[in-house]
């Protein structure tokens, strides 16, 4: 059975416009997580992109690396209805990887350790999501995906996929671990998509 770590209570709402309906701001970053938390060096880690064609196209961390970085500032939310304002990432865009992917206008995002979420392409292209490698000016920690996660900051943080290992291209969309465990397909915070 896997452990869910401790953070997945409700908290009071606070009043602020910059915080998604249902939501409260905290100053801390929870660390939620089912099950145990991968320790992927950066020797061994790798990013893959499967395309339709079958093609793996993949970076390993130095590879990464070479592509352009970005400082990134945005505010976060998680469907435990905690938001974080103003944190501070750096990144490689998804724009930079899926170039030259293929068709297919969904994809399933997989990491090590075996969890997976659905992302449409859309929501991925366009200067609206990373491969993040740090955190507030330090290397991303194991607990928060470390050393690499998906940054998708305007959907729900759990589209966001901790420790990061590659995703499949598809023509349909279809759910992911979280999803099919009763959270919604899409993740709006600001429609509070939070479950089926």
């Amino acid at each position: 059975m896997a452990v869910i770590s401790r953070g997945f209570g409700a908290r009071r709402r606070e009043s602020d416009d910059r915080l998604p309906p249902g939501q409260y701001l905290t100053a801390d970053f929870p660390v939620l997580s089912a099950g145990p938390t991968p320790r992927v060096q950066t020797d061994t880690w790798e990013f893959a992109i499967v395309g339709l064609d079958g093609i793996r196209r993949t970076w390993s961390w130095e590879q990464l690396h070479e592509l352009p970085i970005d400082d990134i500032t945005t505010d976060i939310h998680c469907v435990t209805r905690w938001s974080k304002l103003g944190t501070r990432w750096r990144g490689v865009s998804l724009d930079h990887l899926l170039q030259d992917a293929g068709d297919g206008d969904f994809t399933r995002v997989f990491s090590y350790g075996g969890y997976t979420t659905n992302v449409p392409r859309a929501d991925l292209s366009g200067g609206k999501a990373w491969i993040a490698v740090e955190f507030e000016g330090e290397p991303l920690a194991p607990e928060h995906g470390g050393p690499a996660r998906l940054l998708v900051p305007h959907l729900y943080f759990w589209k966001s996929a901790k420790w990061v290992h590659g995703l499949d291209m598809l023509e349909h969309d279809e759910p992911g671990f979280w999803e099919q465990n009763g959270y919604n397909m899409y993740g709006d915070p600001w429609k509070e998509e939070r479950y089926w």
